[in-house]
Protein backbone atom coordinates (compact mmCIF):
# COMPACT_ATOMS: atom_id res chain seq x y z
CA UNK A 1 0.00 0.00 0.00
CA UNK A 2 1.30 3.88 -1.28
CA UNK A 3 2.09 6.20 1.45
CA UNK A 4 -0.88 8.85 1.91
CA UNK A 5 -2.29 12.18 3.67
CA UNK A 6 -4.82 11.90 5.77
CA UNK A 7 -7.07 14.43 6.86
CA UNK A 8 -9.86 14.37 9.23
CA UNK A 9 -13.07 16.70 8.24
CA UNK A 10 -14.94 18.78 10.99
CA UNK A 11 -17.36 20.23 8.37
CA UNK A 12 -18.77 19.86 5.24
CA UNK A 13 -17.33 22.50 3.77
CA UNK A 14 -13.91 21.03 4.81
CA UNK A 15 -14.51 17.64 3.70
CA UNK A 16 -15.03 19.41 -0.10
CA UNK A 17 -11.99 21.51 0.11
CA UNK A 18 -9.95 18.92 1.76
CA UNK A 19 -10.46 16.61 -0.83
CA UNK A 20 -8.71 19.60 -3.51
CA UNK A 21 -8.12 19.13 -7.56
CA UNK A 22 -5.78 16.00 -6.93
CA UNK A 23 -5.99 12.35 -6.51
CA UNK A 24 -8.35 11.94 -3.15
CA UNK A 25 -10.78 9.39 -1.61
CA UNK A 26 -13.10 9.83 1.19
CA UNK A 27 -13.34 7.59 4.39
CA UNK A 28 -16.23 7.23 6.79
CA UNK A 29 -15.96 3.10 8.06
CA UNK A 30 -13.14 2.26 6.17
CA UNK A 31 -15.15 -1.46 5.33
CA UNK A 32 -15.01 -0.43 1.54
CA UNK A 33 -11.48 1.80 0.94
CA UNK A 34 -9.52 -0.06 2.86
CA UNK A 35 -9.71 -3.39 0.84
CA UNK A 36 -9.56 -1.29 -2.47
CA UNK A 37 -5.99 0.16 -1.14
CA UNK A 38 -5.14 -3.02 -0.15
CA UNK A 39 -6.27 -4.90 -2.97
CA UNK A 40 -4.53 -1.79 -5.26
CA UNK A 41 -7.90 -0.78 -6.88
CA UNK A 42 -7.89 2.35 -5.43
CA UNK A 43 -4.54 4.04 -4.43
CA UNK A 44 -5.32 7.98 -3.31
CA UNK A 45 -2.69 10.46 -2.29
CA UNK A 46 -5.47 11.57 0.27
CA UNK A 47 -7.95 10.29 2.91
CA UNK A 48 -10.63 12.66 3.76
CA UNK A 49 -12.26 10.92 7.12
CA UNK A 50 -15.97 11.90 6.75
CA UNK A 51 -16.61 10.27 10.50
CA UNK A 52 -16.75 13.39 12.53
CA UNK A 53 -19.04 15.15 10.30
CA UNK A 54 -21.87 15.79 13.17
CA UNK A 55 -25.70 15.13 11.95
CA UNK A 56 -25.00 13.38 9.28
CA UNK A 57 -26.18 9.88 10.94
CA UNK A 58 -29.54 11.53 11.93
CA UNK A 59 -32.32 9.48 10.90
CA UNK A 60 -35.63 11.94 10.91
CA UNK A 61 -39.27 12.27 9.61
CA UNK A 62 -39.82 15.53 7.60
CA UNK A 63 -43.48 16.20 6.35
CA UNK A 64 -43.85 13.33 3.67
CA UNK A 65 -40.43 11.66 3.58
CA UNK A 66 -38.08 10.32 5.54
CA UNK A 67 -34.52 11.36 5.90
CA UNK A 68 -31.24 9.48 6.35
CA UNK A 69 -28.12 10.61 7.04
CA UNK A 70 -24.96 8.85 4.97
CA UNK A 71 -23.28 8.03 8.15
CA UNK A 72 -25.72 5.98 9.42
CA UNK A 73 -24.42 3.15 10.36
CA UNK A 74 -26.09 -0.15 8.38
CA UNK A 75 -27.19 -1.90 12.15
CA UNK A 76 -28.74 1.59 12.90
CA UNK A 77 -30.95 1.83 9.81
CA UNK A 78 -31.94 -1.30 9.69
CA UNK A 79 -32.73 -1.04 13.46
CA UNK A 80 -34.34 2.04 13.39
CA UNK A 81 -38.64 2.39 14.12
CA UNK A 82 -39.31 5.16 10.86
CA UNK A 83 -37.11 3.00 8.73
CA UNK A 84 -39.06 0.18 9.75
CA UNK A 85 -42.50 0.99 10.00
CA UNK A 86 -41.90 3.49 6.82
CA UNK A 87 -39.25 2.08 4.44
CA UNK A 88 -39.10 -1.99 5.87
CA UNK A 89 -37.27 -3.02 2.83
CA UNK A 90 -34.47 -0.63 3.38
CA UNK A 91 -34.31 -2.06 6.39
CA UNK A 92 -34.42 -5.85 5.76
CA UNK A 93 -31.75 -4.65 3.08
CA UNK A 94 -29.44 -2.98 5.96
CA UNK A 95 -29.66 -6.23 8.13
CA UNK A 96 -28.95 -8.58 5.49
CA UNK A 97 -25.81 -7.05 4.25
CA UNK A 98 -22.28 -8.59 5.62
CA UNK A 99 -21.68 -9.40 9.23
CA UNK A 100 -23.45 -7.49 12.49
CA UNK A 101 -19.87 -6.25 12.98
CA UNK A 102 -19.36 -5.03 9.75
CA UNK A 103 -22.84 -3.29 9.47
CA UNK A 104 -21.99 -1.68 13.10
CA UNK A 105 -18.65 0.05 10.91
CA UNK A 106 -20.30 0.42 7.71
CA UNK A 107 -22.00 3.45 6.34
CA UNK A 108 -25.44 3.49 4.41
CA UNK A 109 -23.34 6.78 2.17
CA UNK A 110 -20.15 3.86 1.45
CA UNK A 111 -22.07 1.02 1.12
CA UNK A 112 -23.98 2.10 -2.48
CA UNK A 113 -20.06 3.30 -2.99
CA UNK A 114 -19.16 -0.41 -2.75
CA UNK A 115 -16.83 -1.05 -6.50
CA UNK A 116 -18.56 -3.50 -9.14
CA UNK A 117 -18.43 -7.27 -7.58
CA UNK A 118 -16.53 -9.42 -9.78
CA UNK A 119 -13.24 -11.79 -8.57
CA UNK A 120 -11.51 -10.91 -11.62
CA UNK A 121 -11.47 -7.13 -10.94
CA UNK A 122 -10.91 -7.32 -7.12
CA UNK A 123 -8.41 -9.67 -7.20
CA UNK A 124 -4.64 -8.26 -5.26
CA UNK A 125 -2.33 -6.40 -7.81
CA UNK A 126 -0.59 -6.80 -10.12
CA UNK A 127 -3.08 -9.38 -11.82
CA UNK A 128 -2.22 -12.03 -14.29
CA UNK A 129 -5.66 -11.49 -16.50
CA UNK A 130 -6.92 -9.05 -18.55
CA UNK A 131 -9.67 -6.21 -16.52
CA UNK A 132 -10.48 -3.28 -18.01
CA UNK A 133 -11.58 -1.56 -15.09
CA UNK A 134 -8.16 -1.92 -13.49
CA UNK A 135 -6.26 -1.72 -16.56
CA UNK A 136 -8.27 0.02 -19.70
CA UNK A 137 -8.03 -1.79 -23.02
CA UNK A 138 -6.46 -4.93 -21.23
CA UNK A 139 -9.83 -6.94 -21.65
CA UNK A 140 -12.52 -8.60 -19.26
CA UNK A 141 -11.42 -12.27 -18.48
CA UNK A 142 -14.73 -13.02 -16.76
CA UNK A 143 -16.87 -11.93 -19.92
CA UNK A 144 -15.68 -15.88 -21.26
CA UNK A 145 -14.67 -17.03 -17.74
CA UNK A 146 -15.94 -17.75 -14.55
CA UNK A 147 -18.84 -15.41 -15.05
CA UNK A 148 -22.04 -17.45 -13.17
CA UNK A 149 -22.20 -14.04 -10.39
CA UNK A 150 -22.28 -11.98 -13.24
CA UNK A 151 -24.45 -9.50 -15.06
CA UNK A 152 -27.83 -10.41 -17.26
CA UNK A 153 -28.34 -6.56 -17.84
CA UNK A 154 -26.66 -3.96 -19.18
CA UNK A 155 -23.42 -5.21 -19.95
CA UNK A 156 -20.76 -5.05 -22.44
CA UNK A 157 -18.13 -6.74 -23.75
CA UNK A 158 -15.92 -5.00 -21.68
CA UNK A 159 -17.31 -5.21 -18.58
CA UNK A 160 -20.07 -7.92 -16.97
CA UNK A 161 -19.27 -7.10 -13.57
CA UNK A 162 -22.77 -6.25 -11.36
CA UNK A 163 -22.87 -3.43 -8.58
CA UNK A 164 -23.54 -5.86 -5.05
CA UNK A 165 -25.22 -3.35 -2.80
CA UNK A 166 -27.68 -4.11 -0.97
CA UNK A 167 -29.51 -1.06 0.25
CA UNK A 168 -28.68 0.29 -3.20
CA UNK A 169 -31.78 -2.23 -4.56
CA UNK A 170 -34.13 -0.82 -1.71
CA UNK A 171 -33.39 2.71 -1.80
CA UNK A 172 -34.15 2.21 -5.70
CA UNK A 173 -37.28 0.34 -5.23
CA UNK A 174 -38.03 3.15 -2.73
CA UNK A 175 -38.02 5.94 -5.00
CA UNK A 176 -35.39 7.81 -2.69
CA UNK A 177 -32.86 10.48 -3.86
CA UNK A 178 -29.90 11.37 -2.91
CA UNK A 179 -28.39 14.73 -1.55
CA UNK A 180 -25.23 15.25 -2.63
CA UNK A 181 -22.66 18.19 -1.92
CA UNK A 182 -19.13 19.36 -3.95
CA UNK A 183 -17.54 22.18 -5.21
CA UNK A 184 -20.51 23.26 -7.28
CA UNK A 185 -23.22 23.17 -4.67
CA UNK A 186 -25.87 20.57 -3.09
CA UNK A 187 -28.27 18.60 -6.06
CA UNK A 188 -30.17 15.39 -5.53
CA UNK A 189 -29.87 12.25 -7.78
CA UNK A 190 -32.75 9.88 -7.78
CA UNK A 191 -31.54 6.37 -6.94
CA UNK A 192 -32.48 4.87 -9.84
CA UNK A 193 -30.36 7.67 -12.29
CA UNK A 194 -26.70 6.92 -9.78
CA UNK A 195 -25.43 4.28 -10.97
CA UNK A 196 -24.40 3.88 -14.94
CA UNK A 197 -24.38 0.57 -16.44
CA UNK A 198 -21.31 -0.84 -18.78
CA UNK A 199 -23.72 0.42 -21.79
CA UNK A 200 -23.82 3.72 -20.47
CA UNK A 201 -20.53 4.46 -19.41
CA UNK A 202 -19.32 3.44 -22.30
CA UNK A 203 -22.01 5.99 -24.26
CA UNK A 204 -20.83 8.77 -22.07
CA UNK A 205 -17.04 7.60 -23.05
CA UNK A 206 -16.11 6.38 -19.53
CA UNK A 207 -15.63 3.00 -20.81
CA UNK A 208 -15.33 0.25 -18.01
CA UNK A 209 -14.15 2.65 -15.69
CA UNK A 210 -16.78 4.68 -14.00
CA UNK A 211 -19.98 3.67 -12.25
CA UNK A 212 -21.91 6.30 -10.59
CA UNK A 213 -22.91 10.16 -11.62
CA UNK A 214 -20.78 11.57 -8.46
CA UNK A 215 -18.49 13.99 -10.02
CA UNK A 216 -15.14 14.75 -8.38
CA UNK A 217 -14.79 16.07 -5.11
CA UNK A 218 -18.87 15.48 -4.40
CA UNK A 219 -20.42 13.21 -0.95
CA UNK A 220 -23.20 12.27 -0.01
CA UNK A 221 -24.81 13.98 2.96
CA UNK A 222 -28.39 11.87 2.89
CA UNK A 223 -31.00 9.90 1.32
CA UNK A 224 -34.89 11.38 1.23
CA UNK A 225 -37.55 8.66 0.67
CA UNK A 226 -41.32 9.56 0.02
CA UNK A 227 -43.50 7.98 2.61
CA UNK A 228 -46.52 6.07 0.83
CA UNK A 229 -49.20 5.89 3.61
CA UNK A 230 -50.86 2.39 2.40
CA UNK A 231 -47.57 0.98 0.95
CA UNK A 232 -45.39 -1.83 2.35
CA UNK A 233 -42.22 -2.74 0.93
CA UNK A 234 -39.55 -6.29 1.52
CA UNK A 235 -36.26 -7.16 0.33
CA UNK A 236 -35.69 -10.66 -0.46
CA UNK A 237 -31.77 -11.82 -0.98
CA UNK A 238 -31.00 -15.05 -2.51
CA UNK A 239 -27.25 -16.04 -1.28
CA UNK A 240 -25.28 -19.11 -0.64
CA UNK A 241 -25.17 -18.70 3.22
CA UNK A 242 -27.21 -16.65 5.38
CA UNK A 243 -24.13 -14.75 6.91
CA UNK A 244 -21.63 -12.23 5.21
CA UNK A 245 -22.08 -12.90 1.89
CA UNK A 246 -22.99 -11.28 -1.04
CA UNK A 247 -26.40 -12.18 -2.54
CA UNK A 248 -26.48 -14.08 -6.48
CA UNK A 249 -29.48 -12.19 -7.03
CA UNK A 250 -31.84 -9.78 -4.76
CA UNK A 251 -35.29 -8.42 -4.84
CA UNK A 252 -37.34 -5.46 -3.63
CA UNK A 253 -40.90 -4.42 -4.05
CA UNK A 254 -43.01 -1.72 -2.79
CA UNK A 255 -46.68 -2.33 -2.67
CA UNK A 256 -50.05 -0.71 -2.42
CA UNK A 257 -53.11 -2.86 -1.84
CA UNK A 258 -56.59 -1.73 -2.56
CA UNK A 259 -59.65 -4.15 -2.26
CA UNK A 260 -57.25 -6.94 -2.23
CA UNK A 261 -55.67 -5.88 -5.28
CA UNK A 262 -52.52 -4.19 -6.45
CA UNK A 263 -52.98 -0.40 -6.40
CA UNK A 264 -49.97 0.01 -7.42
CA UNK A 265 -46.20 -1.84 -7.03
CA UNK A 266 -42.25 -0.93 -7.75
CA UNK A 267 -40.02 -3.84 -8.20
CA UNK A 268 -36.41 -3.31 -8.17
CA UNK A 269 -33.77 -6.33 -8.63
CA UNK A 270 -29.93 -6.70 -7.30
CA UNK A 271 -27.32 -8.68 -8.49
CA UNK A 272 -27.86 -8.71 -12.05
CA UNK A 273 -26.50 -5.13 -13.29
CA UNK A 274 -23.99 -2.76 -12.42
CA UNK A 275 -26.95 -1.17 -10.97
CA UNK A 276 -30.26 -1.99 -9.22
CA UNK A 277 -32.92 -2.93 -12.03
CA UNK A 278 -36.27 -1.69 -11.99
CA UNK A 279 -39.21 -3.03 -14.25
CA UNK A 280 -41.76 -0.71 -15.24
CA UNK A 281 -43.23 -2.78 -17.98
CA UNK A 282 -44.02 -5.06 -14.57
CA UNK A 283 -44.59 -2.29 -12.10
CA UNK A 284 -47.42 -1.53 -14.80
CA UNK A 285 -49.10 -4.65 -15.13
CA UNK A 286 -48.84 -5.94 -11.67
CA UNK A 287 -51.89 -3.05 -10.75
CA UNK A 288 -55.30 -5.05 -10.38
CA UNK A 289 -53.47 -8.38 -10.42
CA UNK A 290 -54.30 -10.15 -6.86
CA UNK A 291 -51.66 -11.72 -4.47
CA UNK A 292 -51.00 -14.89 -5.87
CA UNK A 293 -47.88 -16.25 -6.87
CA UNK A 294 -48.92 -18.01 -10.36
CA UNK A 295 -50.54 -14.47 -11.58
CA UNK A 296 -47.18 -12.56 -10.54
CA UNK A 297 -44.69 -14.76 -11.83
CA UNK A 298 -45.61 -14.56 -15.79
CA UNK A 299 -46.02 -10.51 -15.26
CA UNK A 300 -42.46 -10.42 -13.99
CA UNK A 301 -40.83 -13.20 -16.48
CA UNK A 302 -42.29 -10.64 -19.43
CA UNK A 303 -40.71 -7.51 -18.01
CA UNK A 304 -37.33 -9.14 -17.97
CA UNK A 305 -37.42 -10.43 -21.73
CA UNK A 306 -34.86 -8.40 -22.85
CA UNK A 307 -32.08 -10.24 -20.35
CA UNK A 308 -28.82 -11.16 -21.95
CA UNK A 309 -27.30 -14.02 -19.29
CA UNK A 310 -23.74 -15.13 -19.69
CA UNK A 311 -22.13 -18.74 -20.39
CA UNK A 312 -22.32 -19.67 -16.96
CA UNK A 313 -25.54 -17.26 -14.94
CA UNK A 314 -28.89 -18.44 -17.01
CA UNK A 315 -29.73 -19.55 -13.48
CA UNK A 316 -30.18 -16.01 -12.63
CA UNK A 317 -32.98 -15.43 -14.95
CA UNK A 318 -35.60 -17.39 -12.76
CA UNK A 319 -34.15 -16.95 -9.69
CA UNK A 320 -34.20 -13.30 -10.14
CA UNK A 321 -38.04 -13.66 -11.03
CA UNK A 322 -38.73 -15.80 -8.38
CA UNK A 323 -37.22 -13.56 -5.93
CA UNK A 324 -39.18 -10.70 -7.57
CA UNK A 325 -42.43 -12.68 -6.87
CA UNK A 326 -41.26 -12.99 -3.49
CA UNK A 327 -40.74 -9.52 -2.60
CA UNK A 328 -44.35 -8.37 -4.27
CA UNK A 329 -45.85 -10.98 -1.84
CA UNK A 330 -44.37 -9.89 0.89
CA UNK A 331 -44.82 -6.08 0.86
CA UNK A 332 -48.25 -6.84 -0.21
CA UNK A 333 -48.20 -8.83 3.14
CA UNK A 334 -48.54 -12.51 2.37
CA UNK A 335 -45.96 -14.33 3.89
Amino acid sequence: MKAFEYARAGNLHQAIAAQGTGNAAVIAGGTEILNWMRLGIAEPDRLVDLAGLEGFDRIVQEGDHLRVGALATLNAVGEHPLVVQHARALAQACLAAASAQVRNRATLGGNVLQKPRCAYFRAEAPLPWGCNKRKPGSGCAARHGINERHAIFGWTEDCVAVQPSDPAVALACLDAELEVTGPEGARAIRMTEFYLTQEEAAEQGDGAGHETRLKPGEVIASYRIPLGAKAGSAYIKVRERESYEYALVSAAASVEMAEKRIAAARVALGSVAQRPWRLPQAEHALIGQGLEADQLAPIIERAMADARPLDHNAYKVAMARNAAVRAILAAGGRS
